[in-house]
């Protein structure tokens, strides 16, 4: 089982490089549901003036932005992408982020490990944070 390993993860001083180095953001797993921890956290992370970009199976919108169905549809630049999908989800995302040649972090939300998709990432040169939500680590910079 995979959760009996350490996570493979950024140190703190490099979760704090990537936040202020990250402008944009697509969200695997941005849910229209506004009671829900993908659309809460997208929406405080496109408050503090990052660009978010959803991909959800369905709908034209989420917060404002258009909704794509892949990481590979999204036609700018992605600096990190943000998981809300279960650890087996996450090696097919980590394989389609690898065939970008912009995407550099790969983030899994809190109870998201999948460390063998966080090596393959790493072994391509991609920074890697897992069981971490971007809000609160965010917030805890910000002070």
């Amino acid at each position: 089982m995979e959760c009996e390993f350490p996570t493979v993860n950024s140190t703190s001083e490099e979760i704090i490089e990537i936040l202020k180095n990250v402008k944009t953001i697509a969200v695997m797993g941005l849910s229209p549901d506004s009671s829900k921890p993908s659309f809460y956290v997208s929406e405080y992370m496109q408050e503090q003036g990052y660009k978010i970009y959803p991909v959800y199976p369905k709908g034209d919108l989420i917060l404002g932005e258009k909704v794509y169905r892949s990481l590979s549809e999204i036609p700018e630049a992605i600096d990190c992408v943000n998981i809300f999908r279960k650890p087996a989800a996450v090696d097919p995302i980590v394989d389609e982020a690898l065939k970008r040649d912009d995407v550099k972090v790969i983030w899994t939300q809190v109870g998201i490990v999948n460390n063998s998709a966080a090596v393959k990432a790493q072994n391509e040169g991609l920074q890697v944070i897992q069981n971490k939500c971007l809000m609160i680590e965010h917030r805890a910079i910000k002070g």
